[in-house]
């Protein structure tokens, strides 16, 4: 059991070095660049516009798009794009792990690519009046403008804890030698393993971009399983959107779309010799 909590305490104080990193560098973008105005001024090419922001890891993106899409700022497939495109804290854990750049590259690519043409082909068939009245900024409190170097602090923090808890669960349950238990669970051999992370993925916090960026390092879950949760994974943007949006049937579709493009995806990519 010391060697379970020491191994998910040494796994965890590896990764805060890029997590600080990460949001160090997303919080001087976000500042600096104003992320809500780009996606604002980029009409018809919104969607390659959100899915470009959508890939940088950090949820923060997918909570601006929402609010956006609210009040009509952008485009249905503008807001897609960015959740689909998401990569929230995939990226830096993949990075501390030391997983080869081409596979980086592969996952974002794929995220990217799905989230921009989805996005498009939504916009080509529904798209709705827009209101250029609406300015986020007015209602937020960023800590960033106290200190960039605080908030990234706050974030690492946050999310290291988080971390922390799903190194300790995973490194327990491999203990016990629950590995093959849980691959059952997870149907790692099946062409319809996706579903599972795809459900997970839905989850509105960042946790459970971790759970799965880890459980497919773990060897636990495939490829295209890893896509397909990543995929539907949006950060809090479906709970903002929830709270927000009074449109409830609106909001279920939104929903149905990004499991559906996930799922889909992730049960091409685990037929093809992709890894």
């Amino acid at each position: 059991m010391e060697e379970v909590i020491l191994d998910g305490l040494i796994d965890t104080l590896k990764l805060i070095p890029f997590l600080l990193l990460s949001f160090l560098i997303i919080e001087f973008i976000e500042h600096k660049l104003k992320s809500d105005d780009i996606l604002i001024k980029t009409g018809k090419l919104g969607p390659l516009f959100g899915g470009l922001l959508g890939i940088i890891p950090q949820c923060g993106f997918a909570s601006i798009a929402t609010n956006l899409y609210i009040t009509r700022i952008i485009s249905l497939g503008t807001l897609i794009a960015v959740y689909l495109s998401t990569s929230d804290e995939m990226l830096p854990i993949l990075i501390s792990e030391n997983v080869d750049i081409g596979i980086i590259l592969r996952i974002l690519g794929i995220k990217l690519l799905i989230g921009v043409v989805v996005g498009f082909i939504i916009d080509l068939f529904y798209r709705k009046k827009v209101n250029h009245d609406y300015h986020l900024c007015k209602d937020e409190h960023c800590h960033c403008k106290e200190s960039i170097f605080k908030s990234a602090l706050i974030h690492t923090f946050n999310i290291a804890i988080f971390i922390l808890i799903i190194n300790l669960i995973l490194n327990l349950v491999f203990y016990l030698g629950l590995e093959e238990y849980l691959n059952s669970i997870l149907l790692k051999d099946n062409i319809f393993a996706p579903i599972i992370t795809c459900l997970v993925g839905l989850i509105p916090n960042c946790a459970s971009s971790v759970i799965i960026t880890k459980l497919y390092l773990n060897f636990s879950i495939s490829f295209g399983s890893l896509i397909g949760g990543l995929l539907t994974n949006s950060g809090v943007g479906l709970l903002i959107l929830f709270k927000n949006n009074k449109n409830m049937k609106e909001n279920l579709l939104i929903t149905v779309i990004i499991f559906v493009v996930g799922l889909l995806s992730g049960i091409i990519l685990n037929m093809l010799p992709i890894l």
